[in-house]
């Protein structure tokens, strides 16, 4: 069974640890399906077992949290799968969050997993720091452009009234 749980977790290093006891058979299939639609896995695992299999790895500290029934939720970055298991709680308030690791750092309980969804994904971080890098280049380009752009329409005023024929009044 460790054999097991180590091919269906693979290298993941980011999970999330929730209940689904308080879920009805017909919900816990709703979840599921819903969450695989996200790229996200949820397995049922053995608390002892888990923690041998998390020895040595990135979800290793997520042993601290194995009491009780435990599922792990994996597979897409752990920030979506808080994200998205946080937006099911209102459909499936039977859920416990019971935590989550994100690159080695342990986030407990239900406030832990609430806080962790709303951490950027690897994409969002990326993508502010590329607007953080471009943005002095765009306001230095406007400031450029700006007055230039100003002398170049009242140049084509003055072409176009000229084309018409029309005079062109002094300053």
């Amino acid at each position: 069974m460790l054999k097991e749980y180590a091919a269906k977790i693979g290298d993941s290093s980011d999970a999330m640890l929730i209940s689904i006891r308080g879920l009805k058979g017909k919900d816990t299939t709703k979840l599921r399906v819903g969450l695989r639609k996200k790229n996200i896995k949820v397995t049922v695992i053995r608390n002892s077992l888990a923690k041998s299999a998390f020895k040595g790895t990135g979800l290793e500290n997520l042993g601290t949290l194995l009491e009780g029934p435990s599922a792990l939720a994996y597979g897409a970055s752990v920030v979506e799968t808080a994200r998205e298991i946080v937006a099911m709680l209102k459909d499936f308030p039977g859920i416990e969050l019971k935590g989550a690791v994100l690159d080695g750092n342990l986030f407990k309980g239900d406030a832990g997993v609430k806080e962790l969804s709303k951490f950027p994904t690897k994409a969002e971080a990326q993508a502010q720091v590329v607007t953080l890098i471009v943005s002095p280049g765009r306001k230095l380009l406007a400031s450029i452009k700006g007055p230039g752009s100003t002398v170049g329409g009242i140049i084509k005023a003055i072409e176009t009234k000229l084309e018409k024929g029309e005079a062109i009044a002094k300053v």
